[in-house]
């Protein structure tokens, strides 16, 4: 529906106030469509806001939204900092081991939020929260207040982890 809605706003061209539209219609667009109407920074501020789960985790669209999400704000190697992940939004959770692990844990509280991880994302998520190199501490210090901060990770933690954890 949202893509057929797009064809229809976008039969004459992109029109000028297109931000004023649900977010989530710009999932359905392209950002060197979008330039026309703002910065591509803006583009994907907007889209870091839209419901991504209207996109599948395994569309490819949501990969090439991500990729030209990183190029757009010329992120350097595979560090995000904290303008850029308020940026990305949703799109955070599509961020590749890599991503996760370089940027340690000032993406902790922002990928608390996603639903789900993979494999590779959970991995990182566990090294960077087991290092205790973290606004957190290491997982001996952590109190209630550090699990409801953390709680969209829980799922993620291992036994290792959790035997840390104070009572």
């Amino acid at each position: 529906q949202l893509s057929c809605l797009l064809k229809m706003v976008t039969l004459h061209g992109i029109p000028k106030d297109l931000d004023s539209y649900p977010k989530d219609l710009l999932l359905f667009l392209s950002p060197s469509d979008y330039a026309a109407t703002g910065n591509c920074s803006q583009f994907f501020s907007n889209i870091g806001k839209a419901n991504g789960d209207v996109l599948p985790r395994e569309d490819p669209r949501r990969q090439q939204l991500l990729l030209e999400a990183l190029e757009c704000l010329e992120v350097p190697g595979t560090q995000i900092n904290e303008e850029h992940a308020e940026i990305l939004g949703w799109l955070l959770c599509d961020l590749g081991g890599e991503y996760i692990r370089t940027s340690g844990g000032s993406l902790l509280k922002d990928l608390s939020r996603c639903g789900s991880f993979l494999p590779e994302q959970e991995e990182a998520i566990r090294d960077i929260l087991s290092s205790g190199n973290t606004t957190f501490g290491p997982p001996a210090a952590w109190s209630a207040f550090t699990l409801s901060e953390l709680s969209g990770l829980i799922p993620v933690l291992d036994h290792s982890i959790l035997q840390e954890i104070p009572k």
